[in-house]
């Protein structure tokens, strides 16, 4: 049986289904990367040092194909990042702080054609309107959802959308954690269209 071209460098189950949606086949693998941010590094930098880094990490392990890497970053007006809340408690202090703030989301985007070395980037952002929240809501939502996995501590594709006013952005997927339109197109530059395939 022929290899997948592609590669999706991440397990998560978000990214996973998202690659889906463009009907090419492709096998996922687990990047072992250090995603620490570097002392004062910016949202949109981090985004996509790590999502380079996600697909430079299976280039040895996957020779002759497309490798996908994608991180996203939430931040704060304030520049403050938000990361993988992990626990309820963590997750209800995140979404306090973002309650009636505008929360930038930085989804970075790298894809890596191991057969030319061939590498293309880039960053998309998505900027997300809070409501003011009780903390009786948020904490209502948090049991309800459990987003404990998810930058920002919210599923935008289940309840998470009750929690904002309005939405700004080119790619609502890209919120999600992967840019699809922004990923088509490069894929179309490697010689993969999703419209073009059997």
């Amino acid at each position: 049986m022929t290899k997948p071209e592609l590669v999706l460098a991440s397990s998560s189950p978000y990214r996973k289904s998202l690659l889906e949606r463009l009907g090419m086949p492709f096998d996922c693998a687990s990047p072992d990367i250090d995603e620490t941010p570097r002392p004062n590094e910016k949202a949109e930098a981090l985004a996509l040092r790590l999502a380079v880094a996600k697909a430079r990490a299976l280039e040895h392990q996957y020779p002759g194909r497309i490798i996908i890497g994608s991180d996203q970053v939430a931040a704060l007006p304030d520049g403050s990042l938000l990361n993988k809340p992990g626990s309820h408690e963590q997750a209800q202090q995140q979404l306090s702080e973002s309650s009636g703030k505008c929360v930038r989301f930085l989804t970075g985007l790298a894809v890596l054609d191991t057969r030319t070395g061939a590498l293309e980037s880039c960053c998309e952002t998505y900027t997300v309107h809070f409501r003011n929240l009780s903390q009786q809501e948020i904490s209502n939502y948090l049991h309800k959802e459990q987003p404990y996995d998810c930058a920002g501590s919210f599923k935008m594709e289940g309840l998470g959308i009750t929690l904002f006013s309005s939405l700004e952005g080119r790619d609502p997927n890209s919120l999600i954690g992967l840019p699809l339109i922004a990923l088509t197109d490069i894929l179309a530059r490697c010689g993969l269209n999703p419209l073009l395939q059997p």
